[in-house]
């Protein structure tokens, strides 16, 4: 149980419900990217298979087309970086919640992968999904996948959303506070089932040049800056990442 966070977004209800109202109102919906949701870096058979399924991020909002997402962006830094032939695949859905992105995925033919990064946990903090209610749907992912993908899922960290100057205080300070609730059930899961969870940060992305038009979403500057992050400079990250090519 978190009391303290419970009582203090009912206190708070009437400010939050109305911020969060204008919030939807003024903020620009940008489209998800467009193009092929698959490519790839080098030549030949694949040294490594990358999917990245979740949100707005897996989605590409932000950017006009796939290349210049999150999943592209991270292959292409990988293959940079080793110089071996790395492939790429992104699965996402705009405003999709946990559940709702096992129900879909349930019904899917998935691409084959070596690596699965998964990029949620912003519409569930919005959304208010309960700690216990978001484990038990990642356990549930888990074991959907575990015959296609044996090895761990990458829990891409969930955006701190107190740092997101698109939303009013205290709006901002309430949404930061339940994302960390959600992002330490990441922590939870890889520290305890390491085989089948592993996590990944990267810092705030703070300077608005690498936001979209939105002030929420990276731009093609942010998601490049996020896999040169997650390939490069987050500790632990890149080996886990690397070791399958």
């Amino acid at each position: 149980m978190h009391l303290p966070f419970w009582l203090t977004t009912a206190l708070l209800f009437p400010v939050l419900l109305y911020q969060g109202k204008q919030a939807r109102k003024n903020t620009p919906r940008l489209p998800e990217a467009q193009g092929s949701p698959f490519g790839q870096y080098g030549e030949g058979v694949p040294d490594l298979r990358l999917l990245v399924l979740g949100e707005s991020t897996a989605a590409g909002v932000g950017v006009s087309s796939h290349e210049q997402g999150l999943a592209s962006q991270l292959a292409l830094q990988l293959h940079e970086r080793t110089g071996r032939t790395v492939s790429w695949h992104t699965f996402g859905v705009n405003g999709i919640r946990m559940g709702q992105l096992n129900l879909k995925l349930a019904s899917m033919e998935l691409p084959q992968a070596d690596v699965v990064l998964l990029s949620m946990g912003v519409n569930d903090t919005t959304g208010f999904t309960p700690r216990s209610q978001f484990r038990r749907q990642l356990l549930a992912l888990r074991k959907m996948l575990i015959q296609r993908y044996p090895g761990p899922i990458y829990l891409l960290s969930v955006p701190p959303m107190h740092l997101f100057t698109a939303l009013p205080s205290p709006l901002r300070q309430i949404m930061g506070w339940r994302a960390r609730h959600l992002n330490r059930v990441y922590k939870q899961l890889a520290r305890q089932a390491p085989g089948d969870f592993q996590y990944l940060s990267y810092p705030a992305i703070t300077d608005i040049s690498l936001l979209a038009s939105d002030g929420y979403h990276p731009s093609d500057k942010g998601y490049r800056a996020i896999a040169e992050v997650l390939a490069a400079h987050n500790e632990g990250a890149v080996y886990p990442l690397c070791r399958h090519i």
